[in-house]
């Protein structure tokens, strides 16, 4: 009988059997509150009658049209509609399937577009588990450990992430652009560098938002060298901190834009977006594959697409997300365990740590587990597991805020009462 690969160690025991907005059902019918929404996937919740009406009618008529041998109209529609919603300027697009996809896609433009063979990544960055995209992640080892050698090319230098130095904010980004420019200096010529490629928000690396200096930062300095500019939205797209697009919260101009998970509400599509000037410059065949732009994800995406905007989806991630952020400082008032509650609209992320101030995996595992066990589904991130991240689905309402964060409570309470 075949199994499962053992590596795939689940982070819950549920076997879901249905979902309905924020809500997943088991097997037997136990309802658990979903603040994982698939990864960020999930981002107008599970099964929303309009995501369902469009995938079902686009079914019937054409599942999969490959869309560099015929078009289709879902995505040609979708085109049309995403120009409404993408930075000023990016007005040109290529889809995938995958974050880290996206992520070997912006690379490659970026290299053939400028003749140069670097990238500079930053970090605690996550970009995917490919080769390409594992070269660019830094947030932990696993995901780039043993299948050495990794792809040339890839410098890394910091990212102000102020609760990991134990720094005020202003100092880590002075920091951190002041090590840019000698890595700059010392690592990969600007003559040498293709681009910067960075999160406005850190994912798997914990939850750690760039700000406005750090981002203008970059801009300047990719402006003045002649480098490309990649934001990586794969998790923060699509509203889920707040505004449409993470890096709205702090400016950055970007060059070539990457989005996924939340695109297409749970069918496979990413995507990268650029100016036509800049795509037209990468090289005839470096851009197609299989499934891209699938009918039945375009489909899905032109209703998420429809689903956030009529449902006020946008604000109300900056709304829940607020109430939610309260409700999680309040519980981290009363266990100096947790040390820090931050993260952008909804994403956010709890730190543990021990009383000598080491980064605490083992306790962030044990309260992430013993809240799956009371109903309320999470995942943790950074790199020792030591983040416990809540990401619910863009149209959580109140209530729901307030049972989850009720469960939370107990969580940390009975995990922290035997330690």
């Amino acid at each position: 009988m075949a199994k499962l690969s053992p590596i795939l160690k689940q982070a819950t025991p549920v076997v879901a059997a249905r979902g309905e907005g924020v809500h997943l059902f088991d097997e037997e019918g136990r309802r658990y509150l979903d603040f994982t929404a698939g990864i960020g996937v999930t981002s107008t919740g599970h099964s929303h009658p309009k995501v369902v009406e469009a995938a079902q009618r686009q079914i019937a008529n054409l599942i999969h049209g490959q869309y560099t041998t015929v078009r289709h109209r879902p995505l040609l529609d979708l085109v049309d509609q995403l120009g409404s919603v993408l930075p000023e300027g990016l007005d040109s697009l290529f889809f995938a399937n995958s974050g880290s996809e996206a992520a070997e896609a912006a690379i490659r433009l970026a290299r053939q577009a400028t003749g140069r063979p670097n990238i500079v990544v930053f970090h605690g960055g996550f970009h995917g588990r490919t080769v390409a995209a594992a070269s660019m992640t830094t947030s932990g080892t696993k995901f780039r450990a043993g299948f050495s050698p990794l792809m040339a090319g890839v410098v890394v230098s910091p990212f102000p992430d102020a609760p990991h130095f134990g720094w005020p904010q202003e100092q880590a980004t002075e920091f951190a652009l002041r090590q840019l420019d000698y890595t700059l200096q010392t690592q990969s010529a600007p003559a040498d560098t293709a681009a910067f490629l960075v999160e406005p928000v850190l994912g798997e690396g914990g939850y750690v938002p760039a700000d406005a200096a750090f981002l203008e930062g970059l801009r300047e300095r990719a402006d003045r060298h002649g480098i490309l500019l990649i934001i990586d939205e794969v998790q923060t797209g699509f509203g889920r901190t707040g505004e449409f697009w993470g890096h709205d919260h702090f400016g950055g101009r970007p060059d070539i834009i990457m989005t996924a998970k939340g695109l297409a509400s749970g069918f496979p599509l990413s995507a990268i977006a650029a100016s036509e000037a800049l795509m037209s410059k990468a090289w005839p065949g470096s851009q197609g594959g299989t499934y891209g732009a699938n009918a039945v994800a375009c489909a899905a995406a032109l209703a998420t697409l429809d689903v956030i905007e009529e449902e006020g989806l946008v604000k109300n991630a900056a709304e829940r997300g607020a109430e939610l952020r309260s409700a999680l400082e309040q519980v981290a008032s009363k266990h100096e365990a947790i040390t820090d509650v931050r993260g952008l609209g909804l994403m956010l992320g709890n730190e543990f740590r021990t009383p000598d101030g080491e980064p605490d995996g083992a306790t962030a595992a044990a309260a992430q587990q013993e809240a799956a066990q009371r109903g309320l589904l999470l995942l943790t991130c950074g790199a020792w597991g030591q983040v416990v991240r809540f990401i619910p689905a863009l149209v959580v309402d109140s209530a729901a805020i307030d049972e989850a964060a009720g469960l939370w409570a107990e969580s940390v309470d009975a995990v922290l009462a035997d330690r």
